[in-house]
């Protein structure tokens, strides 16, 4: 039903992280979390509403929306969701009662760049593994 929780965030705030921390010599773990928590529901609504789509979200068993994700990544050639993710989302691994790492609000984000999102496809596989010339045009 979407009520496992995220900390998305910001891949410049990421990035500062890494910078920040592969300057230290101190081994350590840090929890790369953004300041806002979301359920999966509320996150996917939000967008939703900032889009203005009228999209339905149904909400399925997780092998089933896996399975489904599966038949989408063949048509789109690419890697949608893994077993991993879905696993992660279903166990609660994307939250921490770490203090926030990153410092942009997602919801502001979204906001934001409201006019970028979902304007074209991004694939992951073609941006990290494939070489430009079998990219999709």
């Amino acid at each position: 039903k979407g009520e496992y929780r995220l900390q998305p965030i910001f891949v410049e705030d990421l990035a500062e992280l890494a910078v920040r921390e592969g300057q230290g010599r101190e081994n350590k773990i840090v929890d790369a979390i953004g300041p806002e928590t979301f359920t999966f529901a509320d996150m996917v609504g939000m967008i939703r509403t900032q889009i203005g789509s009228r999209a339905r979200v149904l909400a399925l068993p997780p092998g089933l929306a896996w399975s489904l994700a599966q038949i989408v990544g063949w048509v789109v050639k690419d890697v949608v969701l893994t077993r991993d993710e879905v696993v992660g989302l279903m166990d609660d691994l994307l939250v921490t009662n770490s203090p926030p790492a990153g410092k942009t609000r997602f919801s502001v984000w979204v906001r934001e760049n409201v006019q970028f999102l979902g304007a074209q496809y991004a694939s992951e596989l073609a941006r990290h593994y494939r070489h430009p010339t079998q990219q999709r045009v």
